[in-house]
């Protein structure tokens, strides 16, 4: 890493701290690249840069001194393509009973029938950022309706999606209800009782965004009653969940542990986001995936 980014810029003097260690009372810079799990480093180090990136997506984890650095920006986007793949991976599972579809017996080869399509399925999606629209083109692409919810108005950046309008209207067309919108205080439990009551009986529910957006005790009885027909839950709350909770176990939930973002090019989209933004930063340029403190997004 160092390497590359002194090819940006050789004059750029790179300072790793370890989260584990003291922080040398001294030490500042211009900008504090911030990585998961150093978030106590982070809150010292805050006050003392002009710009922290977050080298990943998601901001809720950052402490309180990160949200008042005079720039916060983030590598929005990087594992959209990763992550749209494992959604229509899910998807696609989902309708063709994949892996129940699987023959353990000569007497089990012939007996199964009546499996789902994409085509002529409602994809609701919440959220139509960077992961939301790879999702809603390439679910476009296997004959889907896509409508969405999304925080600002304006045109889609794909073409053939719907704007939803409020969230009710979307939980009642949706056959494939994904989330992908970051988390808030606004979207924690988005998806709750209430919202669970108004799903279109047998939904299949994705969430890739952050466990905090789904109510899983209010998830539960929905799973039971078959109003959501499977839950595939990349995320959820906490991460990892304590043993023996009833998600490792019910029929119905499909629990992976925070990997949908991960293809054959690991961080290399997170790290070109760095190096883009230092390039940018080092030309006095518009730095990208800039983060509002006030909506954490």
């Amino acid at each position: 890493m160092a390497e590359r980014i002194s090819a940006v810029d050789p004059a750029i003097e790179v300072v790793r701290v370890r989260a584990d260690e003291p922080i040398d009372p001294d030490l500042s810079g211009d900008v504090l690249v911030a990585m998961p799990g150093a978030a106590a480093a982070i809150a010292v180090l805050a006050p003392r840069v002009r710009w922290i990136h977050v080298y990943g997506t998601g901001i809720d984890w950052l402490p309180p001194e990160a949200l008042a650095a005079p720039t916060l920006t983030c590598a929005r986007g990087g594992a959209a393509v990763a992550i749209s793949e494992f959604v229509l991976a899910a998807m696609l599972a989902f309708e063709k009973q994949l892996p129940e579809l699987w023959a353990r017996s000569e007497d089990e080869v012939f007996t199964r029938a009546g499996l789902g399509t994409l085509d002529g399925r409602h994809l609701g999606l919440v959220g139509l950022g960077g992961i939301g629209a790879a999702v809603a083109s390439r679910a476009r692409a296997f004959g889907m309706s896509v409508s969405a919810l999304r925080r600002h108005g304006g045109p889609s950046p794909v073409p053939g999606v719907a704007p939803a309008g409020s969230l009710p209207a979307l939980l009642g067309r949706a056959d494939h209800l994904v989330l992908a919108a970051p988390a808030t205080p606004e979207t924690r439990h988005l998806i709750g009782a209430e919202a669970l009551r108004l799903v279109k009986p047998g939904v299949h529910l994705v969430n890739i965004a952050r466990g905090s957006l789904i109510d899983q005790e209010a998830l539960r009885p929905a799973l039971d009653d078959g109003r959501v027909a499977r839950a595939t839950l990349d995320v959820c709350d906490p991460e990892p969940l304590p043993p023996g909770h009833w998600m490792y176990h019910h029929p119905g939930v499909r629990l992976t542990g925070h990997l949908s973002w991960s293809s054959p090019a690991g961080v290399e989209p997170l790290t070109r986001a760095l190096l883009e933004n230092l390039s940018r930063f080092v030309a006095g340029s518009e730095l990208l995936g800039v983060v509002d403190p006030a909506t954490r997004y």
